[in-house]
C-alpha cells in the first residue's frame, strides 16, 4: 500500500489532517503510527496537525519503500514548559496516485519493527506519558537532573571520588543517588558474570536506571571501570546533550597498581583472573569527556574532596545546581 505514516517518538495524543477526509481528530493506536494513503486530491500545502503530549520528534515514513521521507521534526521551543504542543509537518502532494482520502490505521509493523535480543518487541507495549514533566521536577528540587560517569582503571579512586561528589553535594542541599559498579552487582546484576558481553550488559543497565534518575531530577553519579567506549558512547546516547557528564579519572596503571585495594592486580598477574582491565584487557580512555581528574601526586590537587570540587564547578558552570 503506498502512503505515509506519521509517528512521534512517544505515542501522541490525537493527531488530524485539515482538509483530508476521516474523523476531524482520531485517537492514535497503541502503536502510535497515523497512517493515512497518499490522496491526489490533496493540496500542495496540506499539513497534518499533531497534539503531542511529549517532547519527542516527530518522523515521517514512506510505507512504500519504508524509506524516511524527512529528517526528524524536533519540539517546538519552548515546550519543555507545557503540557502540549503543535507541531505542523508539511506532506508534499504525491503524483500518479488515485486513492481515497480516508484515514487509515494499520500495524506497525507495516512501517518499522522494533526487536530486542532479536526478537520482536510486543505490540501491547506502549510508553504512558506523565502529568508530571522532568521541568516540574527539576522546578521541585532546585536542580538539574543529569549523570555524572565516572570511569577508570580499578583502584584509580572512582568510588572515592562518588562518595566525596555526593557529600559535597548534600551538604549543598543537592540531592543525588550514586550507582557503584560494586553495589549493583548485589542486586540489579547479580546475575551478570565478568565475560565481555555481560559486562556490556552490565553497563546497559546501569545507564537505563541512570537515565531515570536524571528524568526525576535527580543528579546521577555512576562509578564504574567501563572500559569501552563503545559502551559509554551508548548510555550517553540515552540522554539529552550535556546531561551526560563523563569525568575520567586519569591515574596511571603503576598508581592503581601499587593501591590495589581488593588484591586484584596481585590475582591478575598471577593469572589467577583472565581478562582484568589493564592487564589483559585494554581499557580505552575517553577521547574527549567533559572532566578529567588527573593524578599529580599533589596530596591537595589530587584529593577525593578536591577532586569533587572539581565536578561541581563544572556542574555549576553548566546550570545543574540551578532549578
Amino acid at each position: 500500500m503506498e502512503g505515509l505514516a506519521i509517528r512521534a517518538s512517544r505515542p501522541s495524543i490525537f493527531c488530524s489532517l485539515p482538509g483530508v477526509g476521516g474523523d476531524p481528530q482520531r485517537r492514535l493506536p497503541s502503536d502510535g503510527f497515523l497512517n493515512f494513503p497518499a490522496s491526489s486530491n490533496a493540496a500542495d500545502n496540506t499539513k497534518l496537525v499533531v497534539n503531542s503530549g511529549s517532547f519527542h520528534p516527530i518522523s515521517a515514513v514512506n510505507v512504500s519503500t519504508q524509506a524516511s521521507l524527512t529528517a526528524d521534526f524536533p519540539a517546538l521551543p519552548g515546550t519543555l514548559f507545557i503540557s502540549l504542543c503543535l507541531v505542523h509537518i508539511a506532506v508534499p502532494k504525491p503524483s500518479c496516485l488515485n486513492i481515497s482520502n480516508s484515514v487509515l490505521f494499520w500495524s506497525e509493523t507495516n512501517v518499522k519493527e522494533e526487536r530486542i535480543n532479536g526478537e520482536k518487541k510486543a505490540d501491547n507495549i506502549v510508553w504512558h506519558e506523565s502529568s508530571i514533566c522532568r521541568c516540574d521536577r527539576q522546578q521541585l528540587l532546585q536542580q538539574k537532573g543529569c549523570v555524572i560517569w565516572i570511569t577508570g582503571l580499578s583502584g584509580s579512586g572512582k568510588s572515592t571520588v562518588a562518595c566525596a561528589l555526593s557529600k559535597a553535594l548534600f551538604e549543598r542541599g543537592k540531592l543525588t543517588y550514586t550507582l557503584d559498579g560494586d553495589n549493583v552487582r548485589h542486586g540489579l546484576n547479580r546475575d551478570l558474570t565478568f565475560k565481555s558481553e555481560d559486562r556490556t550488559e552490565n553497563i546497559r543497565r546501569i545507564g537505563e536506571v541512570a537515565k531515570l534518575f536524571a528524568d526525576v531530577g535527580v543528579i546521577c553519579i555512576a562509578s564504574l571501570i567501563s572500559p569501552y567506549r563503545r559502551d559509554r558512547d551508548e548510555c550517553r546516547s540515552l540522554l539529552p546533550e550535556g546531561d551526560f557528564v563523563e569525568v575520567f579519572m586519569d591515574v596511571p596503571l603503576s598508581v592503581c597498581e601499587s593501591r590495589d585495594p581488593k588484591g586484584l592486580y596481585k590475582l591478575a598477574r598471577a593469572g589467577k583472573i583472565k581478562g582484568f582491565t589493564g592487564i589483559d584487557d585494554p581499557y580505552e580512555a575517553p577521547l574527549s569527556c567533559e572532566v578529567v581528574l588527573k593524578h599529580t601526586g599533589d596530596d591537595f590537587s589530587s584529593s577525593p574532596r578536591q577532586m569533587a570540587e572539581n565536578i561541581i564547578c563544572y556542574l555549576r558552570n553548566k546550570g545543574y545546581l540551578e532549578g
